[in-house]
């Protein structure tokens, strides 16, 4: 994969104490954890990187000759492993300076490897760059293990989007019924509204109807239930779309076409 020529490769100083493993002086972050969301060609010989980071969220950067074939870094910049990443500016396009692998994850294989993809595709379109979301970033460390790792990939994946849609300010607290102002009961019928959660389901209702056993699974990270698993898709697709204001999820619609994820 492309990497940075060896003369853009810069000696970091000492990183200070208040965020880790990075340092900010004359616009310049220093060690920073991030992955590789996508990337493509800019002019002859760089590349544009789109890069999810852990204190600075979703950031662009230009990697200045990562194309060249003898570039010391060409290997780096690949999705799905761990970075160490320094840059510098403040635009909305900053400058990659250094871009180092740091191990310790497993490879994605297979579905594992087109649900990483969904992953990535999820957060280029649905988060904002330049805002920070440090949970959903371990999250996101976390969901990759668990795919290398063969776990069930429904599970892994409603798992994520939940948190996702709760990083974004989507029905942030599926317990709570906004109709009745109470407890979502367990055996009763709800639909969610994206903008302020569950009430009560109506006949004449459009949304998904999920049961509140389902919500409160849900909010537990708790798909075991094959009734939970079912009505948890259909609701992360519900809210996902309404997010997404109709643009399409292209890898989404290959893992529904071959796995009916």
């Amino acid at each position: 994969m492309p990497t940075l020529d060896a003369d853009l490769i810069v000696t970091a100083p000492a990183p200070a104490p208040k965020r880790s493993r990075a340092r900010v002086a004359d616009h310049r972050i220093l060690g920073q954890p991030g992955f590789v969301l996508h990337s493509y060609p800019y002019k002859e010989t760089s590349l544009i990187v789109d890069m999810f980071t852990r204190d600075f969220g979703r950031i662009g950067l230009v990697a200045k000759g990562a194309k060249r074939p003898h570039s010391k870094l060409r290997g780096a910049l690949q999705t799905f492993q761990p970075l160490s990443t320094s840059w510098s500016g403040k635009s909305e396009l900053r400058t990659l300076i250094d871009a180092e692998w740091v191990g310790g994850m497993l490879p994605l294989e297979k579905t594992a490897l087109l649900c990483g993809f969904y992953l990535n595709e999820l957060l280029v379109k649905l988060l904002a760059r330049d805002d920070p979301h440090p949970v959903l970033f371990d999250q996101y460390v976390s969901t990759l293990n668990q795919l290398a790792h063969n776990e069930p990939a429904q599970t892994v994946l409603r798992k994520f989007e939940r948190a996702l849609l709760k990083e974004t300010g989507v029905a942030a607290d599926l317990t709570r019924c906004t109709s009745t102002r109470g407890p979502v009961e367990a055996g009763a019928d709800y639909v969610v509204d994206p903008e302020r959660g569950p009430r009560v389901a109506r006949v004449s209702d459009t949304w998904p109807v999920v049961s509140g056993k389902t919500l409160i699974d849900m909010e537990n990270d708790d798909y075991l239930d094959p009734a939970t698993q079912m009505q948890s898709k259909q609701l992360m697709r519900f809210l996902l779309a309404h997010q997404l204001g109709g643009a399409p999820l292209n890898t989404r619609q290959i893992l529904i076409d071959l796995l009916q994820l």
